[in-house]
């Protein structure tokens, strides 16, 4: 039997999670962000396939998603549900024989098994899947991770695709290098500079040119993402992190110095209980600040040694606050703790893994 990746990923989980919830909204645009108060500052976390439709998308201001779908039903984020619903999906996906399961996130992981037919293991993993749960999911087969996860997109809703070496440039050879997972708009108007369009044309760069654009790493890895070619290790290792970071974006924007303190103290102290948990002190403070209208500024600090003191965490942070000498008002802070690394460090990055890639 040969060996198969599968991504498995849940149909538009958050919205679905809701509608579960309230079988009343079944059929209806809704949008799920912030605090569910659209004349308040948030992000679409998730949109329904009925209000994607509209073109509202993850990631948008509540107030143009709104604009763009004014009959949406709009509710606030549970994470609790979302965790809840999320640990169902993982434990039956753990409960197929013979699988390994790397969870990427909430509502997908990758599924290593070896079998003679793939489709009939997705169509198992999405029935049992829906017993378990009432979501419906889309699977993706490949004989890579980043053909099973391209293979998905095909999928949806609720269906399942395979991807291999010897279909890959039949079906992505003519796409444009966008649709690739990993390289967003930056990367793709990069590559046009370059005179590479489509996936096809990237597959066959030579490794020299791409290296000289985005450097001796990067460039060969976006040769190789052309041909769909990554690792095929599914990798059930549970994820260590190395950072915990909290952000808040003010309903009201911070004016003065002394809001901006109280707020950093409170979020350092969040840090801190975040850390504690994982048992490894912060090494280093990372600090981020979001300036009227939409101006992102990220700066960081070594510590002289790893401490659990939310005090010093929020000190460092107003520190390197204070060294911006800008006043304008502040409508975003984040707090990050680096902690120490754990004993026998860090173990080498997944290749378009949670992680992110390399």
């Amino acid at each position: 039997m040969a060996p198969w990746v599968l991504h498995v990923d849940m149909d538009q989980f958050i919205a679905a999670v809701e509608v579960l919830r309230r079988p009343e909204l079944a059929g209806l645009p809704l949008i799920v962000g912030g605090r569910g108060d659209p004349t308040e500052r948030g992000v679409v976390s998730t949109a329904s396939y009925e209000a994607r439709a509209f073109g509202v998308r993850s990631g948008m201001p509540l107030r143009t998603a709104v604009r763009r779908c004014p009959e949406a039903v709009v509710l606030p984020v549970d994470k609790p549900a979302y965790d809840a619903a999320s640990a169902v999906v993982m434990g039956t996906l753990r409960a197929v024989p013979g699988a390994v399961v790397e969870v990427l996130g909430w509502d997908e992981a990758f599924v290593g098994v070896e079998a003679a037919d793939p489709e009939a293991v997705a169509r198992r993993i999405q029935a049992d899947v829906l017993a378990a749960t009432d979501l419906h999911c889309s699977i993706g087969i490949g004989d890579t991770k980043v053909r099973a996860k391209i293979a998905t997109e095909f999928g949806k809703p609720r269906g399942t695709f395979r991807l291999t070496r010897d279909t890959w440039f039949e079906v992505m050879g003519d796409r444009p290098t966008k649709d690739l997972w990993g390289v967003g708009p930056r990367i793709s108007q990069r590559l046009a500079g370059l005179g590479v369009l489509t996936v096809r044309q990237l597959a066959q760069a030579e490794d020299a040119l791409l290296a000289g654009e985005f450097g001796p790493q990067t460039g060969p890895w976006l040769g190789a993402l052309g041909r769909g070619e990554s690792s095929s290790t599914v990798d059930d290792t549970p994820w260590v992190p190395r950072a915990h970071g909290r952000e808040t974006t003010y309903q009201v924007d911070l004016v003065t110095a002394a809001e901006a303190e109280e707020a950093l103290r409170v979020l350092a102290a969040q840090v801190v209980d975040d850390i504690r948990a994982e048992g490894r002190p912060c090494a280093r403070v990372h600090l981020k600040v979001r300036f009227v209208p939409f101006f992102t500024v990220n700066r960081s600090r070594k510590l002289a040694e790893p401490t659990w003191d939310a005090g010093l965490v929020a000190a460092t942070a107003l520190e390197l606050y204070r060294a911006l000498d800008d006043t304008r008002p502040v409508r975003l802070l984040g707090v990050r703790a680096e902690m120490v690394p754990p004993e026998g460090g860090y173990e080498p990055p997944r290749t378009h893994g949670r992680r992110g890639m390399p």
